[in-house]
């Protein structure tokens, strides 16, 4: 798989760079605010111009002076980006440039002859004509556009393929993953700190303030010949702190990449222990049918006292009983420590999530737990019939009797028991329905 040419949206604050992301790849990926720099780590998404496949990257806003370190790294990240795309795409608000406009103008300058500088902003045919006022700064390709309503899109579709010429794979096929992952957890658990460590790289902005990421952070990566998908989210706090419009929307879109993962990492501070909140967020993951390890991050700020994991995965087990089927990693994104067992461990998980049992086996050993453990009901014994797995992901499976209102929790929670011990499915979610004639 030959790496796709990058076209890489660039700019100052609030100048509609987000827009024009989402514009470009006909969903709204990318949040949009009128706040000023929602936008902070690099997201990108593959999308066909013309036939051709390109690889879009939207980037924070640049500032000439940075506020605090936040903002540094975010304006370092988005100049890093745009030096090492093919195509940068330098947007400004065509009513009007600012300083800081003008100062990464001049930084830019020195890739003049991959630059288009997009105008954006122009809503009308009455703005039409302060595009023009733009020639002056001395780019050899301007072209107005309004991202927020697609006036002249195609225009600088053509101007950016103009720019590429014959570079990049045209039969580009993107390679399916093996595995979707989704890292979740409260703010501030590390979570773009692992998401940067699997990638071999800075793709997640990393920053000790709570509620760095917003968007969600794709990459992918290759371990043990499989193709693993990374999905870094947004830190998710409890519904009465979020107040921000911005903060809702990456919370739901945190949220929402639990359907589009196979596995959810559910990242713990390993000082703090599982905290409600991780319950809450966990209970989701188990909604969804999805698997979930529990990784138990910045291990390496704990001291070393013995058998400290097992005591952690036996609170954990006690404090929230239906995790504990959950697999529990001893994690420090910030070293390394523990993240190649983690990713076996995916594998192993993953490969119980796609195991469908069939029906012979299944009833087999159903007649094996009848024996051991017949069901009995005011003193007599209640067959249990028959039996099939009828769903994956999550793995669900239909048990039959004469009378489904006959069948107590306890015996239901005995056959998921069996299931996990014998059937090897031990570190996934299950659900058992009991169905009968009535």
């Amino acid at each position: 798989m030959t790496q796709l040419p990058r076209v890489a949206i660039v700019g100052s604050p609030n100048v509609g760079k987000s827009t024009l992301f989402n514009r470009l790849i006909r969903q709204r990926k990318a949040i949009t605010d009128s706040t000023p720099g929602v936008t902070r780590d690099s997201v990108e998404s593959v999308c066909m111009l013309d036939g051709r496949s390109v690889l879009v990257m939207d980037t924070g806003g640049y500032r000439q002076q940075a506020a605090d370190r936040l903002e540094e790294e975010i304006s370092r990240l988005s100049f890093e980006v745009g030096a090492a795309a093919q195509v940068i795409l330098l947007v400004v608000d065509v009513g009007g440039i600012t300083s800081d406009d003008m100062y990464f103008m001049e930084k830019m300058r020195r890739f003049q002859d991959k630059v288009i500088l997009v105008a954006n902003k122009v809503d009308s045919e009455a703005r039409e004509p302060l595009v023009w006022n733009l020639l002056e700064l001395g780019f050899p390709r301007v072209v107005g556009v309004s991202a927020a309503h697609g006036r002249n899109i195609e225009a600088l579709q053509r101007e950016i393929l103009d720019v590429l010429g014959d570079r990049g794979e045209q039969d580009y096929v993107e390679r399916e993953p093996t595995v979707r992952i989704a890292i979740l957890g409260k703010p501030n658990t590390g979570k773009s700190t692992l998401s940067n460590r699997l990638l071999k790289t800075q793709r997640s902005l990393v920053a000790e303030a709570p509620g760095t990421t917003r968007d969600v952070v794709e990459g992918s990566f290759v371990h043990k010949g499989e193709t693993f998908q990374v999905l870094d989210t947004a830190g998710i706090r409890r519904k009465s702190r979020v107040r921000e419009p911005v903060e809702y929307y990456s919370v739901n879109r945190a949220l929402g990449s639990i359907r589009r993962s196979d596995i959810v990492y559910l990242l713990i501070d390993a000082a703090a222990g599982l905290t409600e909140q991780d319950k809450k967020i966990s209970a989701q993951v188990m909604k969804e049918g999805r698997g979930i390890i529990l990784v138990l991050n910045k291990w390496d700020l704990l001291d070393p006292i013995p058998n400290r994991l097992r005591s952690m995965q036996d609170r954990i087990a006690f404090q929230f009983p239906v995790l504990s089927f959950a697999p529990v990693v001893a994690l420090s994104a910030r070293t390394g420590y523990g993240v190649g067992r983690l990713l076996d461990l995916t594998l192993a998980v993953r490969k119980q999530l796609e195991r469908r049992v069939g029906t012979p086996e299944l009833n087999r050993w159903l007649r094996r737990w009848t024996e051991e453990h017949p069901l009995r009901v005011r003193g007599r014994t209640v067959a249990v019939r028959y039996a099939a797995q009828v769903a994956t992901y999550p793995s669900l499976f239909l048990f039959f009797v004469g009378r489904s209102k006959d069948v107590p929790p306890a015996y239901e929670r005995y056959l998921v028991n069996k299931i996990r011990e014998d059937l090897g499915l031990g570190m996934i979610p299950l659900r058992v329905e009991i169905r009968g004639r009535d």
